[in-house]
């Protein structure tokens, strides 16, 4: 099990920089405040990161991943069409295409570094990481929204990518049906396995953050020296543990038991997936109290909220009245904002949604739940045959809420994939 130190890379590339970007740890007084909740979860005395931890996490900050950019850089050579017909029929025919002479060398690394399991692989870990998580239901995937994705924007650099992409043009309800239907691919029973929806879905985005890093570093509007390498391993880590352990401490404030062995099964199921979609072994963990750590760590590490995060933050705000209900619309939109924006208010408090530039709120939602949650997953957990027939009920609300972001009456993300069921 990883030591509950600040990571250091061991297989990413290293860089020539030597110096930090000036975004690393530009406020840490404001990153202790939005990390103080997180703070509270942890015992002992704060974790700060020493003088070689904070070096190593500036350090990271230049580290990108040579896989996926070997091939992105072959990619362009033979020009994009070309170059995904090839890496789709290669990672379509899984572990043989890394051993096929025939295929150009970056697409044979990428699909041998992706193909073969790590050692510390556990796939009945990682499977029972999966049903946990179907069993969160929609309430899961609104904590895992309000907590991972708004939260998370309160760290500035790691948005510059977004803003630079044009995310906000292309609009927050795209960007959540997207997300959504990864996660379910990746969550869904089997999904994580080479070939699946999952596996093949995050080796897509895998090199989709590949591009990102390639056009951005090519782009005037880029201030390396002030972000580092986009989308680096920082970041990388960062967006890993908000949807592993932020998610998780996201459900048992709200609610949920959860025992320490679902918790950390669920831990194990996004190292596997972290390390499918690029991030260094090193800046991996395999248990939630290990994620906590690191999480603060990082975050004491991020640049504080910026113009970037309120827009990023009030687009999401906004998404639910966007959402392709298949009647009563409008108030169905009203009511699910104010839902999420209470939930928002629950997680990063007052000084949270000041900093993200978001309208006063009470947490009413949550407290109202808080009971009812409490007690039904107590229950199931008590009668096991009463927690898989909840699960499957559970998988179908997920389901259904994608089909409603997707406006689809059968979203196609989800055919094939299958389920809790």
């Amino acid at each position: 099990m990883p030591s509950a130190t600040t990571p250091v890379s061991t297989s990413a590339a290293p860089s020539t920089r030597t110096v930090a970007p000036s975004r690393h740890g530009a406020d840490r007084a404001i990153a202790r405040r939005m990390a103080a909740r997180l703070r509270w979860l942890i015992r002992g005395p704060e974790p700060v990161p020493d003088e070689r931890q904070w070096q190593r996490l500036g350090e990271g900050l230049w580290l990108g991943d040579p896989p996926a950019d070997a091939l992105v850089a072959w990619m362009k050579q033979v020009g994009a069409p070309a170059g995904w017909s090839t890496l789709e029929a290669a990672l379509r025919a899984g572990e043989g295409a890394g051993r096929d002479l025939a295929l150009p060398q970056p697409v044979r690394d990428y699909v041998r570094a992706l193909c073969a399991p790590p050692p510390w692989l556990d796939p009945l870990r990682a499977a029972r990481g999966a049903r946990v998580l179907q069993a969160t239901g929609l309430h899961g995937m609104m904590v895992l929204r309000d907590a991972g994705l708004m939260a998370g924007y309160q760290a500035s650099a790691i948005n510059q990518p977004l803003l630079l992409t044009g995310a906000l043009h292309r609009g927050a309800q795209r960007r959540v049906a997207e997300t959504t239907a990864w996660w379910l691919a990746c969550t869904a029973d089997g999904g994580m396995a080479p070939g699946a929806p999952g596996f093949l879905s995050t080796a897509r985005v895998r090199v989709m953050h590949a591009l990102v890093r390639a056009q951005l570093m090519r782009s005037p509007d880029w201030r390396a020296d002030d972000w580092g390498l986009p989308v680096n391993q920082v970041d990388m880590q960062a967006t890993y543990l908000a949807f592993s352990v932020v998610q998780l401490i996201a459900l048992r404030t709200t609610g949920i038991c959860l025992t320490r062995q679902q918790a950390d099964d669920v831990m194990h199921l996004w190292r596997h997936i972290g390390w499918l979609m690029g991030v260094d072994e090193a800046w991996l963990c395999d248990d939630e109290r290990t994620g906590r750590l690191w999480l603060y760590q990082n975050l004491l590490s991020q640049a504080p909220p910026d113009e970037g995060s309120v827009a990023l933050a009030r687009a999401l705000a906004d998404e639910p009245l966007q959402r392709h209900y298949p009647r009563w619309a409008a108030l169905r939109g009203r009511v699910n904002r104010a839902r999420h924006l209470s939930l928002v208010r629950w997680f990063v408090g007052a000084d949270g949604m000041r900093r993200l530039g978001l309208p006063v709120a009470l947490p009413w939602y949550p407290v109202m739940l808080l009971g009812p949650l409490a007690l039904g997953s107590l229950v199931c957990q008590a009668v096991p045959p009463l927690a898989r027939w909840w699960r499957a009920r559970a998988r179908a609300r997920q389901e259904a809420y994608l089909r409603i972001l997707m406006g689809e009456a059968t979203a196609p993300h989800l055919r094939g994939m299958g389920g809790a069921r």
